[in-house]
């Protein structure tokens, strides 16, 4: 195998395996930031032993244990002595697998490093968004970019925050077990924002040649039920997962052969997952049952399960999802959910309802370069027969984009429209 395919590979198998890697590290150092350097430093001996010994046949272990190696290291350079820090050294030099004997030492009832470190991350001595923001990049991996695009904000913000959130919890002594009882209450909702955001970038990636990063919606889902395991009391848990089960149910529907986009109305809803849709719609039962109706993940729940229940587009029942859209907009307001909102009125109750919704927040800065907004606008010009103005939206928001897939779909949508008509595409 040719070096630069060696280093493709170390690449893929870094990026698949980086999360659980910090995490895993984060255990045993106990500390984020560096955590999150010994598994650069696993990275780069990766891409210097490699290209000549060849990619070992668990990838995921070598990398680990390089980076336990490293960390033993540094622990001795910096004379730590704690006990579980000698235990652990010890273990190693001994020859023996250290993960149980960490895994002991820091008991915890959740029984995942990844969600552990959400946990963790979510602390209250950092400010919600620092907590989102730093999950984010360690847990989904994603890019400064990324992250700014999520919370629509600017990548030197992200940045700094990322920067600091690593600074304060290594100031303030943070524990690094994962919290109990009401303290853990206390970061639920840090986590289900960020579980949330993790899927939304698997669903509808921000960067890159594909519309869909199946691994991000995958583990999304996979936290979702754990997180319903350790809190089953707690009725927006079950509405994230329901939502996040039903949304699921669509991915294979979403891309066409080809690559493309698919929108929901033109969707193969043969291609829906059944099963998903149905632990969706449990999920959300659930979550009513606990008082959960009004919460709003339950609420955007009960949007995607009127999608799902729906044998056809025709069937959709629009009023009622305009209704659910009125009702998460009291509940937690943003430009966001007044975007959505608009694009429910207009399905329900025409067009011109949906631009009427819309002309005030193209007025609004924190919308001026997020790209559905431009995007909705060219659905509604082109269902109303202004195809000069609905290409001239569709052009604005495919410019915004830096997913290739999406890219091109929004360019076919412009050239769909035509000068004067509607062009049919092949």
């Amino acid at each position: 195998m040719a070096d630069t395919d060696i280093h493709r590979s170390v690449e893929t198998v870094f990026r698949i395996e980086q999360a659980r890697l910090i995490a895993g590290l984060t255990r045993m150092v106990r500390d984020v930031g560096l955590a999150e350097e010994l598994a650069q430093d696993a990275l780069v001996t990766a891409l210097a032993e490699w290209p000549s010994s060849g990619v070992p046949d668990n990838p995921g272990a070598w990398l680990m244990a390089a980076a336990r190696r490293r960390a033993i290291d540094r622990l001795r350079r910096a004379k730590m002595q704690e006990r579980k820090h000698a235990e652990i050294g010890r273990d190693l030099d001994e020859g023996r697998d250290a993960v149980d004997q960490i895994d002991a030492a820091l008991d915890d009832d959740i029984g995942d490093d990844l969600l552990n470190l959400i946990f963790i991350a979510c602390h209250p001595v950092l400010s919600p968004d620092a907590r989102v923001t730093l999950t984010l990049r360690l847990i989904a991996g994603l890019s400064i970019a990324e992250i700014a695009r999520a919370f629509l904000t600017t990548e030197p913000t992200v940045a700094q925050r990322i920067t600091r959130a690593k600074k304060t919890l290594q100031e303030s002594g943070a524990a690094y077990e994962a919290p109990r009882g009401e303290e853990r209450a206390r970061r639920l909702t840090s986590v289900l924002e960020v579980i949330y955001l993790i899927f939304n970038e698997g669903y509808a990636a921000t960067a890159g040649d594909d519309l869909i990063r199946a691994d991000l919606c995958t583990e999304a889902q996979r936290l979702g039920r754990i997180l319903t395991g350790i809190a089953p009391h707690e009725p927006e848990a079950f509405g994230l997962l329901a939502l996040i089960e039903i949304q699921a149910s669509r991915l294979k529907a979403r891309v066409g052969p080809d690559g493309a986009a698919i929108t929901l109305p033109e969707q193969n809803r043969a291609l829906w997952d059944q099963l998903l849709i149905g632990r969706g719609l449990e999920a959300l039962a659930r979550a009513e049952t606990l008082g959960g109706a009004d919460g709003a993940y339950a609420l955007q729940a009960a949007i995607a399960a009127c999608h799902g229940r729906a044998r056809t587009a025709a069937d959709t029942d629009w009023r009622r999802i305009a209704s659910l859209y009125d009702r998460l907009q009291e509940v937690i307001p943003s430009a966001v959910v007044d975007l959505n909102r608009a694009v429910a009125h207009s399905m329900a109750f025409g067009h011109e309802a949906g631009l009427a919704l819309l002309a005030p927040l193209e007025q609004q800065e924190i919308l001026r370069d997020y790209l559905p907004l431009p995007a909705a606008k060219g659905d509604f010009l082109y269902r109303a027969g202004r195809y000069a103005e609905a290409r001239a939206a569709f052009e604005a928001a495919a410019a915004l984009s830096r997913n290739a897939a999406e890219r091109n779909f929004l360019l076919k949508r412009a050239a769909a429209c035509g000068p004067a008509r509607p062009v049919t595409l092949e």
